[in-house]
């Protein structure tokens, strides 16, 4: 599943980084010498306050519509834009699945899994990582 937050771009000169605020997410920010890298900075700071607020059990607070934020005095002259970041909350819960494979692999899956240490189920979710990770 994927969320969608505002962000508002402070803007940046030659001498000045770009700032980058997630009014939904306080305590959230970055910042970018460009343009051009500000997407993927808020994108980062994102994942990571959210992997943060995970670990440490804290709930993601409401978001509040885009047009709150705008209303906001803090942020005239500031540029808004929308990002799209997977929700974490649904990365680290497991569900069971069933699925058909070949006898003789997953023979071999679980003779490579079980030398490593790992589960049947491990294995097959670092495998899918890896290729998803892999490919554009």
């Amino acid at each position: 599943m994927k969320i969608t937050y505002p962000i508002a771009i402070e803007p940046g000169d030659r001498e000045h980084a770009f700032g980058v605020v997630v009014p939904d997410l306080p305590g959230c920010f970055s910042a970018a010498d460009s343009m051009d890298q500000v997407m993927e900075s808020a994108r980062e700071a994102i994942l990571l306050h959210m992997e943060g607020m995970v670990a440490e059990g804290i709930a993601f607070p409401a978001m509040q519509p885009l047009e709150n934020h705008m209303a906001n005095p803090d942020f005239n002259g500031w540029i808004w834009a929308m990002i799209e970041v997977d929700d974490i909350r649904d990365a680290n819960q497991t569900i069971r699945v069933n699925v058909t494979l070949p006898k003789g692999l997953l023979s071999r899956i679980d003779t490579y899994a079980s030398s490593r240490h790992l589960t049947r189920s491990g294995f097959l979710a670092d495998a899918a990582r890896r290729y998803l990770n892999a490919t554009p």
